[in-house]
């Protein structure tokens, strides 16, 4: 018996019959408005007039269902109230040319789904009055009828047979009957508006799509910024380390080389704090103030750096490097940069090559470095390094990963007994 009260003792169900009742207030404008023209028609019944008003007072409910904001109202008002989980609305967006210029624009929701609020909204204010119209009437007859309260007197006619309660112990037990169905109708309104407001307030299917796609964006976002942050980190580590043994080697021996060192690593980590200020400002949700684009055109400056380690870097360019522009130019630094960077972590400390060629229709990325045994990426020391650098093994398969978004080709291992490779291919019509 207690289970079957719980319901009846829970705050949720009467914040949403508290819900469902305020429909009744809402409505009551709209419901003047549609009882004027049913009496202007004199010459109709009773019936008629109450038949009209009742159609004119549905379809004025239907229209005011049909805006936008009434659906965002009854959905912040349903999460609140009726405790059910209801997602913000979302515009549902179809190819076309927008004036944002994405590519995309708001699509029109189908006939269906269009008129899932105002069915949901009719459904509210009928749950509405009939729970209030029955709760008070109950609550009316629970609170006046004991002890002869108002001299209120209680009679039950039903199948020819009546009942007549005029005091004493019966009108109590008939009141707190009607108390308790009073909290039962409570509960009923407030389980019928909880099983329907999912279903007819809640996304469709095209805005579920919409979801989906949303969280797909974020998701690749979150993993690009990963990429980003990866890159621009891992390589300042570590050419700032070989940088810093470098200029503890020839302090003494020679103070120029070493403070040449010293500036590389100032540039580098200056660079890599711009790269994490972005990142965070992506991450929270604000527009960072300068927002670096690294691209081919500071691939020389990214050179320079690995040269003040002690490094051999050959550069070999070919083609228009022009036409690389964009999305295509900031993701082939960031490729170069991560092959630079195992270059320097594993490389056995011989020349490094690099080589970028343009062509009309592809651009093409390759890092190659000698090894210590010839066995992989991590075969042995690269230059200035008394030791291995610990690695997160995430690089090659990040590295992957970006060029497969692209469209590109991506191939790196072994080159020889003792080299090792970094091939990428980039098709050049997605750098708009």
């Amino acid at each position: 018996m207690i289970k079957g009260l719980r319901p009846l003792l829970r705050r949720s169900t009467y914040t949403g019959a508290l819900f469902a009742y305020g429909a009744v207030l809402a409505s009551l404008p709209l419901l003047s408005f549609a009882l004027l023209p049913a009496l202007a028609w004199r010459s109709a019944s009773e019936g008629v007039q109450i038949g009209v008003a009742l159609l004119i007072w549905a379809a004025l409910i239907g229209l005011v269902g049909l805006a936008r904001t009434t659906r965002r109202v009854l959905v912040a008002s349903a999460r609140r109230l009726l405790r059910v989980s209801l997602p913000e609305p979302v515009a549902v967006r179809a190819p076309s040319v927008g004036p944002s210029g994405d590519g995309t624009a708001p699509a029109p929701p189908s006939r269906a789904d269009r008129w899932r609020t105002p069915l949901w909204l009719l459904l509210h204010v009928t749950l509405g009055w009939t729970g209030a119209l029955a709760s008070g009437v109950l609550l009316f007859v629970g609170l006046t009828l004991p002890g002869g309260w108002l001299e209120a007197e209680l009679g039950l006619h039903l199948f020819g047979r009546s009942v007549r309660v005029d005091g004493g112990w019966q009108s109590w037990a008939v009141a707190l009957g009607c108390l308790l169905l009073a909290a039962a109708v409570c509960a009923l309104v407030t389980k019928a508006l909880r099983w329907s407001a999912p279903r007819l307030l809640g996304p469709s299917a095209a805005e579920r799509l919409a979801l989906a796609a949303e969280r797909e964006l974020r998701l690749a976002e979150r993993n690009r910024l990963a990429h980003e942050l990866h890159d621009s980190i891992g390589h300042t580590l570590t050419t700032t380390t070989i940088q810093a043994a470098v200029a503890g080697e020839v302090l003494s021996a020679d103070p120029v080389a070493a403070r040449a060192a010293l500036r590389s690593i100032e540039e580098s980590a200056r660079a890599a704090l711009e790269d994490l200020d972005y990142v965070l400002g992506v991450l929270r949700e604000r527009d960072a103030e300068t927002a670096p684009a690294r691209t081919l055109a500071d691939l020389p400056e990214l050179l320079d750096r690995l040269r003040h380690t002690g490094a051999v870097v050959e550069l070999e360019l070919s083609g228009d490097l022009a036409q690389v522009q964009g999305t295509l130019s900031r993701a082939a630094y960031r490729i170069l940069q991560e092959g630079l960077t195992n270059a320097m972590r594993h490389g056995a400390g011989g020349p490094v090559e690099v080589r970028v060629a343009a062509a009309p229709d592809a651009l093409e990325l390759g890092v190659v470095n000698e090894t210590a045994t010839g066995s992989g990426a991590g075969a042995g020391p690269g230059p200035g390094r008394r030791g291995a650098f610990p690695t997160s093994g995430h690089g090659l398969p990040g590295l992957a990963e970006r060029v497969r978004l692209l469209h590109g080709e991506f191939d790196a291992g072994p080159d020889g007994p003792r080299r090792w490779r970094l091939a990428v291919r980039l098709p050049v019509r997605l750098s708009a």
